[in-house]
């Protein structure tokens, strides 16, 4: 049974210790932008220069947006600041070792090749450098790491190119899916069509951005041009009841991120997000953090959000957590594994709750 929280109170403080402990999956999750404000400010110290503060307290302020176009402005700044393999592998190997602290066991991190290659990384020495990351991490600090592959849609058809083909022809072991991020506005999905295509013919999945910042229609879009699986974001599905229809019915769930949504501009509070109306339209929903450090957050912070917008209980917050797990292209053995671990932590919390 569901049960309201009580602002402040010591129900919310509980379940505060309760999402803290919680086994988790996050789907959403950008890499460059799950750089803490330590490595950035490691590598803007190591990349002197750059317009990026290497203090830590000033990329506080750096990372306050006023809109969507600029907090990609300052995303691709600290883009730039991943020059080299090295670069690469100590952001990748750092970000698990701060979901590890969050007791997130698998990721989906979403990785945009693109960007660095054009900086001048080699193809071959950016995939080693993720990989040996990835195995380090679930070696060493028990996360498992799988990539999506995203196309940055303001850089247009030579990225979708260069990232269909590291996609298909190199196919790192960990790849498991193929997306679309950056700008909505004036970056139409369909011209996407053809690269998602063969992505899917390679055995990916298909998990694009859409309805962000945009109309439903980008979800639309989507949805029958890029054959959608998962949608990043779709906050603007609620705007149209028959596509919150379709995507219940059909099962396709929305990776909905409240901190990102309100620090874009997106949403203009939290208070204001859609999130309840998703749900009470029969939508499956995950809850994930999206870059971070940048929008001063964590999963952690995010399932405390959605919970409270929701009036979640601990039984309500761990299905939530196994929505995660389930709608994941984690293999069938990691689900179960991952999904005993969040019903095993439910039980012992309510049986010290009695």
């Amino acid at each position: 049974m569901i049960r309201p929280l009580r602002d402040g109170g010591p129900l919310l403080s509980d379940l505060t210790a309760f999402i803290a402990g919680l086994p988790k999956a996050e789907l959403h999750v950008h890499h460059v932008g799950s750089a803490s404000p330590r490595i950035v400010a490691q590598l803007a110290e190591r990349h002197p220069g750059s317009r990026v503060p290497a203090d830590p307290e000033a990329l506080a302020e750096y990372f306050t947006f006023t809109d969507f176009a600029h907090f990609i402005e300052v995303y691709l700044s600290v883009v730039d600041l991943i020059r080299d393999a090295e670069d690469v592998r100590l952001l990748t190997y750092e970000i698990a070792r701060d979901m590890a602290r969050q007791q997130i066991r698998y990721a989906e991190l979403t990785v945009t090749p693109y960007s660095s290659v054009k900086r001048g990384i080699p193809d071959a020495a950016f995939l080693e450098a993720i990989e040996d990351a990835r195995t380090a991490a679930e070696r060493e600090l028990g996360v498992v790491l799988r990539w999506t592959f995203d196309i940055p849609g303001e850089a247009g058809l030579e990225a979708a190119e260069v990232t269909a083909r590291m996609a298909t022809e190199l196919a790192p072991e960990g790849l498991v899916a193929f997306g679309l991020g950056g700008p909505e506005v004036g970056v139409e999905r369909p011209q996407f069509k053809p690269y998602f295509d063969r992505a899917l013919a390679a055995g990916l999945h298909s998990v694009p951005h859409a309805g962000e910042t945009t109309g439903p229609g980008t979800v639309w879009d989507a949805l029958t041009a890029l054959r959608a699986e998962r949608i990043g974001h779709g906050t603007s599905a609620v705007q149209d009841p028959a596509l919150l229809r379709h995507l219940a019915e059909r099962g396709i769930p929305l990776e909905v991120c409240p901190t990102s949504n309100v620090a874009t501009r997106a949403v203009a509070d939290l208070e204001s997000h859609p999130l309840a109306d998703m749900v009470k339209a029969g939508v499956l929903v995950t809850i994930n953090s999206d870059d971070p450090p940048m929008f001063g957050t964590d999963l952690n912070g995010e399932y405390a959000i959605a919970a409270r917008l929701l009036g979640l209980d601990a039984a309500g917050v761990a299905a939530l957590a196994r929505n995660a797990v389930d709608v994941s292209f984690l293999d069938a053995a990691g689900r179960a594994r991952l999904n005993a671990e969040i019903d095993a932590h439910l039980a012992d919390w309510q049986r010290h709750e009695r």
